[in-house]
C-alpha cells in the first residue's frame, strides 16, 4: 500500500481560511510556558530498564518551526510547539513542576522533609526521572507523599517511579478524592483493553512522529510506554473544606465529582497561593466525551464546579497551575481565566439542550454549535483535544441517549450488513468507487470517507477502497484542529493501508493494572471476561481464599452470570486456595492450572471445577479491528 501523501488544494484552503479567524497571538502563551524554567534532560528521552526508550522528545524536533507544514492545522501547530517545551519549571517558591515528560504534569510541593508529588504520569520510568531531576536541583529528599487529582491513568500510573514497596509498608500517605479507586478500576480495567486499544488512535501512539503524522495530542504531546501501575489509595477526600497538613504542607481541598473525571479534585496551598485545578481547567477545550470511550462528562457540574473554585480561592490565588499545560500568574488573569473556562462547559450544556428542545439531533446539533466571539476570541478555548462537534453529542447523549428519536436509527444493520447493502444500491463497488472519487476530487473528504466505508466493511479485502478510505481519513486529519481528531484520522489511515496480520499471541490491554488490583476489583474484573455462550448452563460454586490476604470470597456461576460475595460462601462450594497474582496469571494464560496445582500455589480438591471456571473466561485480544471489520 502507499505511504502517506501531501495536503490537497482542498486541505491548503481549509487551512488558509482557518487562520484568518484565529485570535491574535501576543506570545504571552510561549512566555507563561517557558516561564522558571530550570533545566531538563536531553531531548526528555528516558528508557527503561532493558534500553526500550519509552519516551522521546527528541522525536518531535521538526516542531521547532514557527511556520506549519501544510499537513497540519496551523492553529494545532502552535499547541504542538508549547506542548514541546519540556523540563523542570519553578511555579513558584516551593511548587515546582516537570512538564514534557509524557502526556500530564508531575507537580513536587517542598515540605519541611521533602517532596509532596501531585499526579505521577502515566508510567514508572518518566516519573522516576522526573523526580531525580528535581533532586538534582532541588536537594535529595524523600518523597513524603502522593497526591491523585483523579482517576484516570496519566494521573496515577507512574507511581511506582516515585515511591517503593518500603515506602507503602512505612505508611506512605497517598491522598484521591472519594471514588477514586472504583472509578479507576471501572475505566481503566473493566473496560480497559477496549479503552486502551482506542487509546492507540487517539494519542497517535502508532504513527510516525513527523509532519504527516503524530504532532500533537492537544492535552499534551502523547503516552509514555512505560510500566503502569496502580497503588490504592490510603486516604479519600469527602467533603469540599477538608483540610490537611502533609509534611508542615497546608491543603484545603474541593470535591469536584463528574467533571472531568467521575471522581476528581481540585486543591489549593495557602501557603503558596497556588491553585491546583487538576484536569477541570486547561488551555483547550477539554472533552465532555473522550474518543477514547469514556462515561459523559457533565458539562453543568463541571461549570458549576469551577465557579465555586473561583469563589473560594480565587482572592487568595496568586498562581494557578493544572495537571496539564502551563500556569497563570496573578489574581486577574487567573480570575479571567477561570470565568471563561466555566462558560466555555456551560455554554456547550445550555446550547445543546436548547436546540434539542426544538428537535434537533446530535447531528444537527454538532454542525449548528458555534462559540460566541468573546470565548471564540481565547486560544484557551479552543478544540485541540475536545471540540464543540462531539461535545455537543455527549451533552444531548448524557440526557437523552444514543437514539435520536427518528425511528429509522432504532434498529439500524451492523456494519457489515448495513455496508453489503449500501454496495448493492449503487450498483456494486466500481459505481460506489466512481462516486466516492468524484466527492474526493472536488475535496468532500468526509462524504468520501462515509461513502467508501460501506465498501470497506462489505469488502475488506477491496484494496482500492481501503485506499481510498485512507486518502479521505488523511487529509481530514491534515485539517483537524484537534490532536486526537488528526490521530483517529491517521491512524485509520494507516491501518487501512498496511493491514495487520493476524496475532498468534493476543496482546491483552490493562495486564498491569489487574495485577495490582485488591480482591473486590480483580473479582469485578473477572465477571466482564465470562464469556456467557461458553458458560451456558454451567452452575459453579467455590469457597475461594486469596493466600496473600487471607481474604475469603463465595464465587459462583449461574445463568452466565459470575457473581462474588465476600464471607459468604454456599455450602456445596469447591474450596480454593491461591494467591491473588496466581489468579491473575492463570486468568492471562501467564501460567498453566496443571503447573500451579504442582508447584502448590493452587490448592483444590477438584481442579476440574476451577478448569471450568478458567476455561469460560475471555482473554481480550488488544489488536483488534477499528476500521475494518
Amino acid at each position: 500500500m502507499t505511504t502517506p501523501k501531501d495536503a490537497t488544494d482542498a486541505t491548503l484552503r481549509a487551512h488558509a481560511t482557518l487562520r484568518a479567524t484565529l485570535p491574535a497571538d501576543d506570545g504571552q502563551d510561549f512566555a507563561d510556558a517557558r516561564r522558571g524554567f530550570i533545566e531538563t534532560i536531553p531531548e526528555a528521552r528516558i528508557e527503561n530498564a532493558t534500553g526500550g526508550v519509552v519516551w522521546n522528545m527528541g522525536a518531535f524536533a521538526f516542531e521547532e518551526a514557527e511556520e506549519p507544514p501544510p499537513t497540519v492545522n496551523p492553529s494545532l501547530w502552535r499547541q504542538a510547539r508549547l506542548n514541546a517545551l519540556h523540563g523542570l519549571f519553578e511555579v513558584t517558591p516551593g511548587v515546582y513542576q516537570v512538564r514534557g515528560f509524557d502526556l500530564s504534569n508531575i507537580t513536587f510541593i517542598e515540605g519541611e522533609r521533602g517532596y509532596l508529588v501531585i499526579d505521577p504520569l502515566i508510567s514508572a520510568e518518566p516519573a522516576a526521572a522526573a523526580l531525580a531531576l528535581m533532586r538534582k536541583h532541588r536537594g535529595d529528599k524523600p518523597v513524603t507523599g502522593v497526591i491523585y487529582t483523579h482517576s484516570h491513568v496519566d494521573h496515577y500510573g507512574g507511581v511506582r517511579g516515585v515511591i517503593s514497596d518500603d515506602d507503602i509498608a512505612a505508611g506512605m500517605r497517598i491522598i484521591a478524592p472519594e471514588g477514586f479507586l472504583e472509578e479507576a478500576v471501572s475505566e481503566n480495567v473493566l473496560a480497559g483493553n477496549a479503552m486502551g486499544r482506542r487509546a492507540t488512535y487517539m494519542y497517535g501512539a502508532l504513527l510516525p512522529r513527523d509532519a504527516r503524522g503524530h504532532v500533537d495530542s492537544g492535552l499534551g504531546k502523547t503516552t509514555s510506554m512505560g510500566s503502569v501501575s496502580l497503588i490504592p489509595p490510603t486516604e479519600s477526600i469527602s467533603e469540599t473544606g477538608t483540610k490537611l497538613t502533609i509534611d508542615g504542607i497546608e491543603i484545603e481541598f474541593q470535591v469536584t465529582p463528574d467533571t472531568e473525571a467521575p471522581a476528581e479534585m481540585n486543591f489549593f496551598f495557602p501557603q503558596f497561593g497556588a491553585l491546583c485545578m487538576a484536569e477541570n481547567c486547561s488551555c483547550h477545550l477539554h472533552n465532555i466525551y473522550t474518543p477514547r470511550g469514556a462515561q459523559v462528562r457533565d458539562a453543568k457540574r463541571w461549570a458549576y464546579y469551577i465557579d465555586e473554585a473561583a469563589d473560594l480561592f480565587g482572592d487568595r490565588t496568586e498562581v494557578l497551575f493544572a495537571s496539564h499545560h502551563w500556569p497563570r500568574w496573578g489574581q486577574d488573569r487567573a480570575r479571567k481565566f477561570l470565568k471563561k473556562q466555566r462558560d466555555l462547559y456551560k455554554f456547550i450544556h445550555d446550547q445543546t439542550l436548547r436546540m434539542a428542545n426544538h428537535g434537533m439531533t446530535p447531528l444537527e446539533i454538532g454542525e449548528a454549535l458555534k462559540l460566541p466571539p468573546s470565548l471564540e476570541a481565547e486560544w484557551y478555548t479552543r478544540g485541540y483535544y475536545g471540540t464543540l462537534n462531539h461535545n455537543a453529542k455527549a451533552v444531548y447523549q448524557r440526557y437523552l441517549g444514543w437514539f435520536d428519536g427518528n425511528p429509522a436509527n432504532l434498529h439500524p444493520h451492523p456494519p457489515v450488513e448495513a455496508g453489503k447493502r449500501y454496495v448493492d444500491l449503487a450498483g456494486g463497488p466500481e459505481p460506489l468507487l466512481a462516486k466516492a472519487r468524484e466527492a474526493f476530487a472536488a475535496g468532500d473528504y468526509r462524504w468520501t470517507a462515509q461513502l467508501v466505508n460501506h465498501l470497506v466493511f462489505a469488502q475488506p479485502d477491496n484494496a482500492e477502497a481501503r485506499e481510498l478510505q485512507a486518502d479521505a481519513l488523511e487529509q481530514m486529519g491534515y485539517q483537524a484542529e484537534s490532536g486526537p481528531w488528526r490521530a483517529f484520522y491517521l491512524t485509520g489511515a494507516q491501518e487501512l493501508r498496511h493491514v495487520r496480520p493476524p496475532s498468534p499471541t493476543p496482546r491483552q490491554g490493562a495486564a498491569g493494572q489487574i495485577r495490582n488490583l485488591p480482591a473486590e476489583q480483580l473479582l469485578d474484573s473477572l465477571s466482564v471476561r465470562l464469556n456467557g455462550e461458553r458458560a451456558g448452563g454451567l452452575e459453579l460454586a467455590f469457597d475461594l481464599t486469596f493466600t496473600d490476604t487471607q481474604e475469603r470470597f463465595g464465587l459462583s456461576v449461574e445463568n452466565a452470570v459470575l457473581h462474588h460475595v465476600r464471607d459468604r460462601v454456599a455450602a456445596e462450594a469447591t474450596p480454593v486456595r491461591l494467591s491473588r497474582s496466581t489468579l491473575v496469571a492463570l486468568v492471562l494464560g501467564e501460567r498453566e492450572l496443571d503447573a500451579a496445582l504442582a508447584e502448590g500455589a493452587v490448592e483444590t480438591a477438584q481442579p476440574d471445577r476451577l478448569a471450568a471456571l478458567l476455561a469460560c473466561l475471555d482473554r481480550f485480544d488488544f489488536w483488534f479491528e477499528i476500521v475494518m471489520p
